[in-house]
């Protein structure tokens, strides 16, 4: 089964998510942060399930950008 992984650098260690079934783990590198959410969404899927509907909806992952207001209305001050 192929799921998501959105990993971020945190203040100290990667963070790891994968939203398809909420679960989050983290690792001192992104490798880490990987592996140990990987064994974080087996054992979740072992206690409680694969969540209803999973695979049937195709998941898009993308980027976007948003105007920075505060940014914007401290150059016009």
């Amino acid at each position: 089964m192929e799921l998501t992984a959105i990993v971020r650098k945190g203040e100290k260690q990667y963070v790891a998510l994968c939203p398809e079934v909420d679960v989050v783990s983290q690792g001192r590198t992104v490798e880490d942060s990987l592996r140990n959410l990987r064994e974080a969404v087996e054992l979740y899927i072992e206690e409680m399930g694969l969540p209803e509907g999973l695979g049937d909806e195709e998941l898009i992952v993308t980027h976007f950008g948003v105007k920075d207001a505060r940014a914007a209305s401290s150059i016009g001050a």
